[in-house]
């Protein structure tokens, strides 16, 4: 199944997309802006040319697991998001996504922008969780 991750942020958002069998993960550019129009338009071309099945949004839960701001904002977009797409909408868990994509930049050297790391980190972990990735 072929799956995009978004590590959503109100400046910059991270987008990462998986191969058709949800096996590999590569990150794609970042889209700035995701809630205005032209990041939107952004996120729509890149939905139209990767075409995936699944969007994975990472929800940014607090270390305690309650819902924050931020959390609330992923729901309300994923909410939004659902309505104009044809994927299934999905939210993940993204607790520490950036601190271990930080680590995987400081260790393997990836050139790839930290947010769309972290989206990768997302969807990676999700398609584990559900038994698409090894």
């Amino acid at each position: 199944m072929k799956a995009l991750g978004l590590d959503l942020g109100r400046e910059r958002t991270g987008v990462a997309v998986s191969d058709p069998t949800g096996t590999l993960v590569r990150p794609l550019p970042v889209i700035r802006r995701i809630d205005a129009a032209e990041g939107a338009a952004a996120l729509d071309a890149v939905i139209a040319h990767e075409a995936p099945e699944i969007i994975v949004i990472g929800e940014p839960l607090l270390m305690s697991g309650e819902r924050g701001e931020q959390a609330h904002h992923s729901s309300s977009f994923a909410g939004r998001l659902r309505a104009r797409v044809d994927a299934r909408v999905v939210l993940t868990d993204e607790r520490l996504s950036t601190a271990e994509a930080e680590r995987l930049r400081r260790e393997g050297g990836a050139t790839a922008d930290l947010d769309s790391v972290a989206a990768c980190v997302i969807l990676e972990s999700w398609l584990r969780s559900h038994g698409t990735a090894s």
